[in-house]
């Protein structure tokens, strides 16, 4: 298992330098300006020289992509053009406000998903089973944006029951303070997973239902609801890891649609912002947090197969 884990943190070092690199390039070579977009379509060639010489945009591209590197190695993401605060500082206020929303919205669709899926794979064939799938094929067919603006159009400008913006307050109290205004950000995410959840634990609990240790615990009178529980649960929660573990990077990226449609304070937003003002040390340093936390979270994820599932062991060389 030490090994595995060595290769793994070895292949992530990897993964995470290729990501910046191709990050980097792409930003690069992208149209547009960063100074013209933070100073203003009216800069003067001057002040745009000034610009670009201050955060070394006038240096040859591997020479900028080496003195961001050694930047991060001493914990350096940069300071944001259009903000003029550090990037780490601008992550660290946003990250906890992700949290929120990204792990309330996943906390609700597991509770919806997990004790769905298996009830579709008991009543497999069935017709709640026929209507539940073709429901979940619907809700997961359909971009998160349609429903945000489906809910709005319904609780805020038909019945006016909710706000159509998201809670502005800076700390995870004042967001959790005006939960109607976390409502249909919550729903919206919801809705846009638990349908996927829900599909993967279905076809995995059908397929535990069908091993021999399951029939073999029904043959010793245990009740279906145990059997339930502690064999069908456990066994077909591998899938259901996979998806938590690629899904671990949202809390730190945040929801782009939902935080843009909602207005929602998180690193979605700032993401898109920083976007469309070519604010390249925001996209950089976003990015490379979205990749360790995409890494770990996988590896968080591998290492969790091995606890579920005695039967699943890493290869020591």
């Amino acid at each position: 298992m030490s090994s595995y884990l060595l290769r793994r943190i070895g292949q992530a070092i990897a993964v995470v330098i290729g990501v910046m690199a191709l990050t980097f390039l792409m930003l690069h070579l992208e149209p547009g300006s960063a100074a013209r977009s933070t100073l203003g379509v009216r800069a003067t060639p001057g002040r745009i020289a000034i610009f670009n010489s201050v955060n070394g945009l006038d240096q040859p591209l591997y020479r900028q992509f080496i003195t961001y590197v050694k930047q991060v190695c001493e914990g350096n993401l940069g300071t944001s053009y259009s903000l003029q605060q550090p990037v780490s500082t601008l992550i660290v206020q946003r990250v906890p406000r992700d949290a929120v929303l990204v792990g309330i919205s996943t906390v609700l669709s597991l509770m919806i998903a997990l004790p769905l899926g298996i009830g579709q794979a008991v009543r497999r064939g069935g017709f709640s089973d026929t209507v539940l799938t073709a429901v979940a094929f619907v809700l997961y067919s359909i971009p998160d944006f349609f429903f945000a603006l489906v809910l709005i159009a319904i609780f805020c400008v038909q019945m006016h029951l909710l706000p159509a913006e998201a809670p502005q307050a800076i700390s995870v109290g004042g967001i959790l303070a005006d939960p109607r205004a976390l409502v249909l950000p919550l729903a919206t995410m919801t809705l846009g997973s638990f349908s996927g959840y829900s599909r993967y634990m279905r076809a995995s609990a059908i397929e535990s239902l069908g091993q021999d240790y399951i029939r073999v615990a029904r043959a010793k009178g245990l009740p279906e609801r145990l059997v339930l529980s502690r064999h069908v649960l456990r066994n077909s929660m591998l899938p259901i890891i996979t998806l938590l573990g690629l899904s671990a990077p949202g809390i730190v990226a945040g929801a782009v649609i939902a935080e843009t449609v909602f207005n929602y304070p998180g690193m979605g937003m700032l993401f898109v912002q920083a976007a469309t003002s070519h604010d390249y040390p925001i996209l950089l340093g976003s990015t490379l947090i979205v990749g360790v936390a995409t890494v770990a979270g996988n590896l968080v994820a591998d290492i969790a197969y091995s606890l579920l599932d005695p039967r699943i062991r890493y290869a020591s060389n």
